[in-house]
């Protein structure tokens, strides 16, 4: 009898190992990263911190170029390393000159070009300033859209105010121009701001094109600030973040790129092991 649940013991180990191998990996995406996250690297050595970024196996990159050299400069070191420049960012203040958008986004080969702050008073988003942004984001997307560039707002959880039977963040999207703008998802401001990542990703699909892949500190409670000290953005896979949910919803969604974005200041040790997270998720 020992000997049978003995080797009933080994057979069921045996099936289990068979089957953690046949599971594929959740995250199939190419690794990106957000330039912000290196932003006390990049002014003091550009090479040096594209190397970093190299060497992690890292091959996007969403930004816009570094202090001390050209746009053109950048992208060729961005090349030399075999890093592309998919998405880089855009303030507010450029949306009515679109224009000189097109153009710094041309140099760096961006496709998407994304805006990551609508400007109000304090920490009181009206609706007054969701309309206002409807209107600017409108008229810029239709300019990008005309040079084949995607036009993406970031969300940063000061949307999700309650307005009418939704928050201001579905007044935005459903009054902005499908054809003219999209989305870029930033998983920790969306649940700061009291947002589903998967609930949106499953409502708006497509309209979502980009994803900041980044985590908040447990017990963290969120509001409409858009703030939280730097200490509340963690290794991926510690935090509030739902992470396979979130990229099986992302993947249905079609969404393009992801990068990692890591606002602490312990990005060296951080996104190392927030790529090993990504790693370990299998379906």
């Amino acid at each position: 009898m020992k000997k049978i649940l003995f080797y009933s013991l080994l057979s069921l180990i045996f099936i289990q190992e068979v089957n953690a191998q046949k599971k594929k990996p959740l995250y199939t995406f190419p690794f990106g990263v957000q330039a912000y996250t290196y932003r006390n690297s990049f002014p003091k050595d550009v090479a040096g911190t594209l190397d970093i970024i190299k060497s992690l196996g890292i091959t996007e990159l969403e930004g816009g170029g570094a202090k001390g050299v050209t746009l053109e400069e950048f992208k060729k070191m961005c090349d030399d390393r075999g890093i592309s420049i998919p998405a880089t960012g855009a303030g507010y203040e450029e949306l009515r000159k679109p224009e000189e958008i097109v153009r710094k986004a041309k140099i760096l080969g961006a496709k998407y070009v994304m805006c990551a702050w609508i400007p109000h008073k304090g920490d009181n988003f009206t609706i007054e300033d969701a309309k206002k942004a409807v209107e600017d984001f409108n008229y810029a997307g239709k300019v990008l859209k005309e040079n084949g560039i995607t036009f993406c707002y970031h969300d940063h959880g000061y949307e999700f105010r309650p307005y009418e039977d939704g928050t201001l963040m579905d007044y935005i999207i459903k009054n902005t121009n499908p054809e003219y703008v999209s989305f870029e998802m930033d998983v920790l401001w969306t649940i700061h701001g009291g947002g589903d990542p998967v609930a949106l990703l499953k409502k708006y699909g497509s309209r979502w094109k980009l994803m900041h892949v980044k985590d908040l500190k447990k017990g963290v409670k969120g509001d409409f600030s858009g703030h939280t000290p730097s200490e509340n953005d963690v290794v991926l896979g510690t935090g509030q973040a739902d992470f396979p949910n979130i990229f099986k919803a992302a993947k249905k969604a079609g969404i393009k790129h992801y990068f990692i974005e890591d606002e602490s200041n312990n990005e060296m040790v951080n996104v190392p092991k927030s790529i090993e997270y990504l790693k370990s998720l299998k379906e």
